[in-house]
């Protein structure tokens, strides 16, 4: 499960050392850090990792599948975590150790910058190969972090992007070795935990209104799904 620790002002979500995967206890659990990070009294930036071979694996088809009726529900809360996190009103980064697939690289994107594993791993958009058509929502999201070349290859491709790719492509904002994974995303965001959270947090629901809107809009949530 999720965990939490702090340098300081810099705090460091470790989702987990297997898939982790968007089950509904883990989303619970994300939430109760992000609580914990926003309610920092002095200055805080975020950074989320993992440990192992994967960022996150994203949508936890087994559950959804013991759970057919609870589709639209599961990915309401799945929405309303990447809005929250796109909008969180600290700066954040994702360090990428490994594979992040489809709702795992979402979450990458809604933070503020990414850092990826040089070495080992694939950020990748699967839907199209799996026949999951991304929700409004959700390709609201993309679209708002990405250029409009970046999104057409990375959601309908399919295609398994390494860090150098995804660098060239601008789906993540700089590489790093393994071991300086988290020292290149800490030194990205700590000059930044200053930052007014009001301010912040109105700045980015301004830049991402549209993305907001379309993750929180529960008649259009499973649209596609």
């Amino acid at each position: 499960m999720p965990e939490l620790r702090n340098d300081g002002p810099v705090f460091v979500l470790d989702l987990g050392q297997d898939e982790n995967r968007f089950s509904p206890d883990w989303i619970t659990a994300v939430h109760g850090h992000l609580d914990s990070v926003v309610d920092h009294s002095g200055p805080a930036a975020l950074i989320t990792t993992s440990r192992g071979k994967f960022f996150s694996n994203g949508l936890d088809l087994d559950w959804l599948g013991a759970h057919p009726e609870e589709l639209l529900p599961y990915v309401e809360r799945v929405q309303d975590l990447l809005a929250r996190v796109l909008s969180l009103p600290v700066p954040t980064i994702a360090a990428v150790n490994g594979h992040a697939f489809g709702a795992g690289t979402m979450l990458a994107l809604a933070h503020d910058f990414r850092v990826m594993r040089a070495d080992r791993g694939y950020f990748c958009l699967p839907e199209v190969d799996i026949n999951i058509p991304f929700t409004p929502g959700m390709a609201a999201l993309i679209q708002g972090k990405l250029t409009p070349a970046a999104a057409t290859a990375s959601m309908t491709t399919g295609h398994r992007f390494g860090a150098p790719q995804a660098r060239e492509l601008g789906l993540i904002d700089d590489v790093a070795d393994l071991e300086q994974l988290i020292a290149v995303a800490d030194a990205r965001v700590r000059p930044l935990a200053g930052k007014d959270r009001t301010t912040l947090g109105a700045i980015k629901t301004t830049m991402f209104a549209s993305a907001l809107t379309a993750l929180r809009d529960t008649q259009t949530a499973t649209a596609n799904a």
